[in-house]
């Protein structure tokens, strides 16, 4: 299956449903099932001072390493000011949970099912292969 890791708190936020849009400075041209991985990287020093993103997520709870949900990934947008504004005004929650600005893509994420049993596996870049 195609995996995703996200550092936390992000990998986070998608599981508990804050989080349905991932953004990223590059587009994919994959849609469908699509685990999440939290990455074994600390949480960057960008969040930790962020304390309106930090409060979306219970610090105990991260799961740093582990394949912890998936999701269906439903399409992969270009974003422009308009589209920015929308979040920002539609879901604050979602708009501080990730890196909106223009030219960057959003990855529209479906269907989320939470794995009762994360799976500890060392992450990769991009998107990347796990063999049960």
């Amino acid at each position: 299956m195609k995996v995703l890791s996200l550092t936390e708190p992000y990998a986070s936020l998608v599981k508990n449903g804050v989080k349905k849009i991932e953004t990223r400075s590059w587009k994919t041209n994959y849609r469908g099932r699509l685990y999440i991985h939290a990455s074994s990287t600390p949480i960057p020093v960008r969040c930790r001072n962020n304390s309106e993103l930090m409060n979306l997520v219970d610090y105990n709870n991260l799961n740093f390493g582990h394949i912890i949900c998936s999701c269906y990934l439903e399409d992969c947008v270009l974003m422009t000011d308009s589209f920015i504004e929308k979040i920002k005004n539609t879901d604050y929650n979602e708009y501080i949970a990730g890196e909106y600005a223009p030219g960057r893509y959003a990855w529209i994420l479906k269907d989320l099912e939470v794995l009762d049993n994360p799976i500890k596996v060392g992450g990769h870049l991009g998107i990347w292969n796990y063999m049960e």
